[in-house]
């Protein structure tokens, strides 16, 4: 009886451990196959060389980018629903922190995304690794 007792407390106490948090798209943001579709923005010179959020400087000639709830070092899949351009980058910095926007890229990232011009565009993002 207490054998069951201890197995089941430890089991719980693993479920506990597994809970995956909710972005604001109240999708799972950590653990596989993380992915969510939004507006995706970028950010370049006005930033260049500012801190980022996890302490290194921002880079605009990198492939990084922003997102709320991803870890940092996490590598993401961007996809570029308007003409199906992809790119990986590496999760360094935290925002957007504009409505309806789910990641910001840096200036390298949107201009192999091809969208410079358009300054906002409909993305696909997918988690690669946590």
């Amino acid at each position: 009886m207490q054998r069951s007792l201890l197995l089941l407390g430890l089991l719980s106490l693993l479920a506990g451990c597994a809970s995956k948090t909710p972005d604001s798209t109240g999708a799972a943001a950590v653990g596989t196959g993380y992915s969510a579709t939004g507006n995706a923005s970028y950010y370049g010179a006005k930033h260049h060389g500012k801190k980022t959020a996890n302490g290194e400087r921002f880079d605009q000639n990198a492939l990084t980018a922003a997102h709320r709830t991803l870890p940092f070092g996490s590598r993401v899949l961007v996809t570029n629903l308007r003409n199906d351009k992809t790119v990986v980058v590496r999760i360094n910095d935290r925002g957007p922190f504009v409505r309806g926007r789910i990641i910001d890229v840096s200036k390298k990232a949107a201009e192999q995304l091809d969208m410079i011009r358009a300054g906002v565009a409909p993305v696909s993002i997918k988690l690669l690794r946590p």
